[in-house]
């Protein structure tokens, strides 16, 4: 368990069809998340050393990062020459968005792993305060999708991602992280 909560809490139905169409299968919900997931392990491996760093810096559990990464670049691997996405609008494996704040470090240093998860914190202090009836699974599930769509999308637990990317972005990274926990992130 992190100082967030435990991922297992979390409940989650996975990645929408839309999503779990990128690999080219006709797949939704937690078994698309999780093929998601296995097609990017080896390259969220490879930052393992550097996820479990910030982990224990920030109190984040290690494969909610791993989650993101997945989901933000395929562990950086749907990112352009340069190692921008978005259309040139957000850097690095976990996407910090350049129009809202300045990106640290190298696209795969501990420096910008460091500063995404920061902003996921400050969206878990910014969903506590907005509902602070929620159990910290809530605020978890709740920040993940402030982290793709900002504080103000979020206005319930049921309708957590209906703004976000795919409308399963919170569902999808559940799913994503508690595969990786699974398997050793």
């Amino acid at each position: 368990m992190s100082k967030y909560g435990n991922l297992n809490d979390i409940p989650c139905t996975g990645a929408s069809h839309e999503t779990g169409s990128q690999d080219g299968e006709n797949i939704s919900g937690i078994p698309a998340s999780e093929k998601l997931a296995k097609s990017d392990l080896q390259s969220v491996k490879s930052y393992k050393e550097k996820i479990k760093s910030v982990s224990r810096k920030t109190g984040v559990d290690p494969a909610i990062i791993a989650g993101i990464m997945s989901r933000e670049s395929r562990a950086g691997n749907y990112l352009d020459c340069n190692k921008w996405g978005d259309n040139g609008n957000a850097f690095g494996l976990m996407q910090v968005d350049k129009r809202w704040h300045t990106p640290r470090g190298a696209w795969n240093s501990e420096e910008h792993i460091l500063q995404a998860t920061e902003i996921l914190i400050y969206m878990l202090g910014a969903i506590k305060k907005k509902i602070p009836s929620w159990p910290t699974s809530h605020v978890m599930k709740g920040a993940l999708s402030a982290y793709n769509k900002g504080p103000d999308s979020v206005k319930s637990f049921d309708s957590t991602d209906c703004r976000t990317t795919g409308k399963d972005y919170a569902n999808d990274v559940v799913a994503r992280a508690k595969f990786y926990k699974r398997n050793g992130i």
